[in-house]
């Protein structure tokens, strides 16, 4: 009976957060809720819960005190001069441009969040696609790609959400999993290198002076992101201007419309020869700025990240003691400290109210004894020979099932059942842990994810298009991953 009451509470959880009957910070509360009443024991619901928070809160503070960190150093401007450092790399050869791409993407990644990593990403690229013509297709899919790869780190989400459901430290799944992540990782350079001679040969190459020629279009100012998850930019042919001869370009990336200016660029009567200033990508003249801090912010995210993957210090305090020095140092005032945590304060709230809220659901499988009776299911629906590999398993199932299910889903209502097959037949939460990452680049992609609205928007390309062409790549990349994971021990 308990079994049968497991997979329906999980069931149950899984169609109300996918069809949006519920958020995930009520269903995981609610639903569990529900069913211990359900079996008999709601008078032991408190004892789960307050069991679970405790447990779960060193997560909770890494969260957030790590998306407090990183977007500081975004507003102070630690990220600007990398952002023009690809964009001079790239120039005007498609080939660069789709690697910056990528380089940027996995840069700007650091932050934890999809979406500034995509809405910094396409602000600085797109009006390079745009000016050549090049395929949008591409910046959507290596952008993605690349983040999903960079999703792993322990304050992205997924790591940390499987550190929660097992109840294990985020360092010990992440830390381990770093060569075959770094293998993912070159593994979408190399594919955006490929992408790139293909758009070259494609297109040609252009000088700068000759991508700021103005166009037949009119530029417009960017739009908010409600509007952009709506507006689908059809796909169109085009013909773009280039030294002394005219070039068409055709195809899915080739979108009509305009997006996001970027210096110059977004002016259509804009003729003078290129610097680069033009390419600047974030806002140069925003007021929190802090140029005069930046090799301190530089040393101190430097000095944090080596504390981090040395383990010196718990990753939690770690980020606790940056973000509070980061705010100190780059904002002595009270006032602007207040503002720049108000300014995150919707992304602080979201990720460790979801941690707190699935104290209850992780709680309520373990303390029933549900996850026990599904795992001993499991266990006798996996062939013998494959028990001993669940780590294999666990990643191949990650693929599909955190693309059709939210991450909440799969490692809240998912993992915790895997694991506890595996470890009746002697494979380590540790490792169903972290095989349970090796799908994310595929995940983000996927169209439960918030943040890939925001970047199909931004780029004006249809989610039908970007899908099309990313997942394959995405499952590739993946693959790496796993493989390399497998070769090198990890799993």
């Amino acid at each position: 009976m308990l079994t049968i009451l497991g997979f329906v509470m999980i069931a149950t959880f899984l169609v109300l957060i996918m069809t949006k009957k519920m958020s995930p910070i009520a269903a995981l509360v609610l639903i569990p809720a529900l069913f211990c009443v359900l079996v008999g024991q709601g008078a032991k619901l408190g004892d789960y819960v307050i069991e679970g928070v405790g447990e779960l809160a060193p997560t909770a503070a890494m969260l957030m005190f790590a998306i407090v960190y990183f977007g500081v150093m975004i507003d102070v401007g630690l990220f600007d001069p990398i952002v023009r450092g690809i964009l001079r790399f790239c120039r005007a050869d498609p080939m660069r441009i789709v690697v910056g791409t990528a380089l940027l993407a996995a840069i700007v990644s650091l932050d934890g969040d999809g979406s500034t990593t995509f809405m910094i990403t396409v602000s600085a690229m797109y009006p390079l696609y745009k000016r050549l013509k090049m395929s949008l297709v591409v910046l959507t899919g290596v952008a993605a790609t690349a983040n999903g790869v960079m999703n792993t780190l322990p304050w992205g989400g997924p790591t940390a959400r499987a550190a929660t459901a097992l109840k294990v430290d985020a360092t010990d799944i992440f830390v381990p999993m770093i060569p075959a992540l770094a293998v993912g990782l070159l593994a979408v350079f190399v594919l955006a290198y490929v992408l790139g001679l293909r758009e070259r040969k494609r297109l040609g190459t252009l000088t700068l002076d000759e991508v700021l020629e103005p166009v037949n279009e009119t530029l417009t100012e960017p739009v908010t992101e409600t509007v952009l998850v709506e507006a689908g930019g059809g796909t169109t042919g085009g013909t773009g201007k280039g030294a002394g001869r005219t070039r068409t370009g055709g195809g899915a990336g080739d979108a009509a419309g305009a997006g996001p200016s970027l210096g110059k660029v977004s002016g259509a009567e804009e003729q003078e020869p290129a610097d680069d200033d033009d390419f600047k990508g974030l806002d140069p003249n925003r007021s929190t700025l802090r140029p005069r801090l930046y090799w301190f912010n530089a040393g101190l995210t430097l000095a944090l990240l080596t504390a981090m993957i040395m383990q010196i210090m718990p990753i939690p305090v770690l980020f606790l003691l940056g973000a509070a020095l980061a705010l100190t140092v780059n904002f002595p005032s009270m006032t602007d400290q207040r503002a720049r945590i108000a300014a995150h304060a919707d992304n602080v709230l979201n990720v460790s109210g979801m941690v707190f809220a699935a104290a209850v659901f992780t709680g309520v499988l373990t303390g029933t004894g549900m996850v026990e009776h599904m795992a001993d299911w499991l266990v006798g629906a996996v062939p013998e020979g494959m028990g001993p590999q669940m780590g294999l398993v666990t990643g191949l199932l990650s693929l599909p099932l955190t693309y059709f299910m939210s991450n909440d889903g799969f490692y809240f209502g998912v993992l915790p059942v895997l694991a506890e097959a595996g470890a009746a037949h002697g494979v380590s939460p540790l490792e169903v842990a972290r095989a349970s990452i090796v799908g994310q680049p595929l995940h983000m992609s996927s169209p439960l994810v918030p943040a890939v609205y925001v970047l199909v928007g931004m780029a004006k390309v249809e989610f039908g298009d970007h899908t099309k062409f990313t997942v394959k790549w995405a499952v590739l990349t993946s693959l790496v991953v796993l493989a390399a994971a497998i070769l090198f021990g990890t799993i």
